[in-house]
């Protein structure tokens, strides 16, 4: 272990010791590091754990949006008679697909919240047991909100413009 002084270039402290163990012991033999190289792997392997974390996310997005949208087309089956009433009024296609499209957003919200306080308290919980700090940001709650909203809209526009376009003769007669 070989420790050095403030100022010095430790890589080429480095290559150095590399040169006269190379021709002390051979190449093979033995290994060096500096606290550079192991600052590095510790963030080749966060990066690798943050992909990772990523694509599970992405993943459990797109289930729970396919979840999403298999209940707002359930909800447009149930409501079909109440969207023919509200057609032959005289109600937009415009405001249907509003009113399908808030219903899934709250449902996503809800959904988020109940992620957020959660991880959170998870979060909370798992920092008070390694006793390490903890700290919450907004953005990151922002971002989740933002998240959930934009789910919503996504899976949710398929099944309210589908309620938008019934026939309301069609949507009336339905059982």
């Amino acid at each position: 272990v070989c420790k050095v002084s403030e100022g010095v270039n430790a890589t080429a402290v480095q290559a150095e010791i590399d040169s006269y163990l190379d021709k002390l012991v051979g190449s093979d033999n033995y290994f060096t590091y500096t606290a550079a190289s192991i600052v590095e792997m510790a963030d080749q392997v966060t990066g690798t754990f943050t992909s990772f974390l990523a694509a599970i996310a992405a993943i459990s997005l797109l289930v729970g949006g396919i979840g999403i949208m298999n209940i707002m087309l359930v909800s447009v089956a149930e409501r079909t008679r109440e969207i023919g009433t509200r057609k032959a009024l005289g109600a937009p296609n415009s405001s249907i697909r509003i009113q399908f499209i808030v219903e899934s957003i709250v449902i996503c919200i809800i959904g988020g919240t109940i992620g957020m306080v959660l991880g959170f308290g998870l979060g909370a919980l798992g920092c008070k047991l390694t006793q390490t700090p903890v700290s919450f940001s907004l953005s990151s709650v922002l971002i989740s909100v933002g998240f959930s909203l934009a789910i919503g809209v996504f899976f949710g526009y398929y099944p309210a413009n589908k309620a938008a376009k019934l026939d309301p003769i069609e949507a009336l007669r339905y059982e």
